[in-house]
């Protein structure tokens, strides 16, 4: 049968005893049993709802949360398996935030300027996808009275499709800077490669759509600007790239 004092438990879990204390006076993790002389003790069930707080900890739920979902998942099965998928959901964040500070430092090493829209590449919710795009989107809404669909984003498709654009417009970028003329069959396998992507993810895209695509980039202000950002004469090299596909 376990008993462990305050200070054991301590010990065990690396916690303050204040911190055991102060969990006790909040109702969060009573002992298992106090003494007459006042000494707290902590059984097994006590040590694993301890394990159970210091993981709602890591993942910043505040305490009065952290109650009521013990409350709510009474069983510990449960409860594990809603921490590891929100743990799961936090690796996942992290591995983006990851990638973009790497772009990031790329771009700094090489002293060149980072897309606004890389730089805050990797969103977890669509209010941040939705901030992200405002400003494109009220400059075709003022230039060309239209709107992204902002309403019904799905965050994950999001995120896959800002990766491709990164990748597909980063190597073209290459190409152009190491003077990899239209022909090469290298540039044409990578524009034919980012098609079928675009079609085999919901976003079905011809050769000719694509021409006139890279067109509307070349003579938009706006976007040619983003694209004249990474590299200059880009949205040019694109519209002949994809010319002669």
């Amino acid at each position: 049968m376990v008993k462990l004092t305050v200070k054991e438990l301590s010990n065990i879990a690396n916690v303050t005893i204040k911190t055991l204390y102060h969990y006790h006076k909040i109702g969060l993790l009573a002992p298992k049993e106090i003494s007459e002389a006042g000494y707290r003790y902590y059984g097994a069930e006590e040590l694993k709802r301890l394990q159970e707080i210091l993981f709602y900890k890591e993942l910043d739920i505040p305490f009065s949360e952290i109650k009521t979902l013990l409350k709510e998942d009474a069983e510990r099965t449960s409860t594990l398996e809603k921490q590891k998928k929100l743990f799961e959901k936090k690796i996942e964040k992290y591995q983006r935030l990851i990638q973009t500070v790497n772009t990031s430092l790329e771009y700094t090493r090489k002293d060149e300027n980072m897309d606004h829209k890389v730089m805050f590449k990797g969103f977890e919710s669509a209010e941040e996808w939705k901030q992200s795009l405002a400003e494109q989107n009220g400059y075709l809404k003022e230039r060309y009275d239209f709107e992204l669909d902002t309403h019904t984003i799905n965050v994950d498709e999001m995120n896959k499709m800002a990766i491709e654009a990164k990748h597909f417009l980063d190597r073209m970028a290459d190409f152009l800077r190491n003077g990899i003329t239209y022909h090469d069959p290298s540039v044409q396998e990578h524009v034919m490669n980012h098609l079928k992507f675009l079609n085999q993810n919901g976003h079905p895209t011809s050769k000719e759509d694509y021409v006139k695509q890279t067109r509307f980039f070349m003579q938009d202000d706006f976007h040619r600007g983003m694209l004249e950002e990474q590299q200059a004469s880009l949205s040019y090299y694109l519209v002949v790239v994809a010319e002669h596909l």
